[in-house]
């Protein structure tokens, strides 16, 4: 299990706790231990937007860390960059993995997938406070070959 690191040269402006979280956060999914998550993030951590069901704070995010790395078992994550400033960071992470189990109630397809994430993360001290991100979803799907139903709406 790769653990997921900030390329050399990346984000020299953090302070080295708050690198520590950033890998963290991404560690939770690429060593499979969403518990990693509560290191990573305050108590109040707030992850925007939720996903459908997700509770508040890392608590909340655990439950759709494991609903992933069920979907996907062989789950990698990759950091490619990461753009900082003082207290705030950009990331631009890749992940591949094989769709293995349902997800979002799209079956199993075992195709190879990869995707990426475009987060920015806010710090308080050397841990992340709230995180904006954006997950291709339209390209993890399209490569899985179906997509999750519409709520309310019938074939």
């Amino acid at each position: 299990m790769p653990h997921p690191r900030i390329p050399d040269g990346a984000a020299l402006v953090l302070t080295h706790g708050q690198r520590t979280a950033l890998e963290a956060f991404y560690g939770a999914l690429g060593r499979r231990d969403v518990n990693m998550l509560d290191g990573a993030t305050t108590p109040d951590w707030e992850d925007i937007p939720l996903a459908p069901g997700q509770g508040p704070g890392p608590e909340g995010a655990k439950p759709v860390f494991r609903m992933l790395l069920t979907a996907f078992p062989d789950l990698v994550v990759e950091i490619v960059d990461v753009l900082a400033e003082r207290d705030r960071a950009a990331v631009r992470a890749r992940v591949s993995a094989t769709h293995a189990d349902p997800l979002f109630g799209v079956p199993a397809s075992d195709r190879r997938v990869a995707f990426v994430l475009h987060e920015f993360h806010d710090f308080e001290g050397d841990r992340l406070r709230r995180t904006w991100h954006l997950e291709d979803l339209f390209g993890l799907f399209s490569q899985a070959g179906a997509f999750p139903a519409l709520p309310g709406r019938q074939g």
